[in-house]
């Protein structure tokens, strides 16, 4: 008998007891790989669908292990004022050994692949508290569809265990995707940014154009649909976006309600620990 192989997925994190991604009382759960690269985004370390490293100085204690414990002489310990440790990831090829032995857990992934089984396991530990408050699970990322086929496979074992299911989503991706999971989703959150195209594709890489065109099918399909729009300062907080996205919008379904989200400024740290720019200063 053929031994049937189990899905897996790539995530960055999961977060239990989210009070922000949908009704009630939810565990969240992000998955790599996104098709945008919007210059705001404030998870970078989801963007990439690849796993890699990322330090976070302020936890280092110099003390050096992770260099001599690194099979390819990828980090250096760079003594100046303040002690840091610079990764050469031409070199690095995630081995683990400098996040396994370093004592401070300045150096982690930034992801993991994981079970369809081990996933589940996870969100179904709060079922009591989704029954409780209301809530359920939320996909998130990065870009949830840009794994379709593993978001598929958490939302239908969700489904089969009764739990409430939202996706996050840009909707940046393929129609097939979208048609794939809706029987198996209870809340669409869009997250909505710029209505202009040629604004759009300065800052996220990419045209709305297939985005506008799904949110249109989303719309007509029944399922409930939540639009949020994230406030930053001089590009999606001006009148002239919010007023033609809302507009856009009303236009298709005026029941669909609408959220500004405030932008977290905290996200630069995260940038910091990749030594990537982050380009929403630059």
């Amino acid at each position: 008998m053929e031994k049937t192989t189990e899905s897996t997925g790539t995530i960055f994190k999961v977060k239990r007891f989210s009070v922000h991604d949908g009704p009630g009382i939810r565990t969240s759960v992000f998955l790599k790989g996104c098709p945008l690269s919007c210059i705001w985004c404030h998870s970078p370390e989801g963007i990439s669908s690849d796993i890699s490293l990322w330090y976070d100085k302020n936890l280092c204690i110099a003390c050096g292990n992770c260099v001599l414990g690194c099979p390819n002489n990828a980090l250096e310990l760079i003594q100046d004022a303040e002690p840091h440790i610079n990764i050469d990831q031409k070199l690095c090829d995630i081995s683990g050994d400098c996040v396994k032995i370093c004592p401070s857990g300045a150096i982690q992934f930034t992801g993991s692949t994981t079970s369809l089984s081990d996933v589940v396991n996870e969100i179904a530990k709060d079922i009591l508290y989704y029954q409780i408050s209301g809530g359920g699970v939320t996909l998130t990322g990065g870009e949830p569809l840009y794994q379709p086929d593993f978001s598929m496979a958490i939302l239908k074992a969700c489904r089969k265990r009764k739990i409430h299911t939202a996706i996050e989503t840009c909707l940046f991706c393929e129609r097939d995707a979208i048609v794939s999971i809706s029987d198996y989703l209870d809340l669409f959150i869009i997250d909505m940014k710029i209505f202009d195209m040629t604004q759009h594709i300065h800052y996220t890489g990419k045209s709305n154009e297939i985005i506008k065109e799904n949110f249109r099918y989303i719309a007509k399909s029944g399922k409930p649909v939540l639009v949020r729009i994230p406030m930053i300062k001089g590009i999606t907080d001006t009148e002239e976006n919010k007023n033609a996205c809302v507009r856009f919008v009303l236009e298709i379904d005026c029941q669909i309600p609408i959220e500004f989200i405030s932008y977290n400024p905290l996200a630069e740290n995260n940038y910091k620990r990749l030594n990537m720019p982050f380009l929403l200063k630059c």
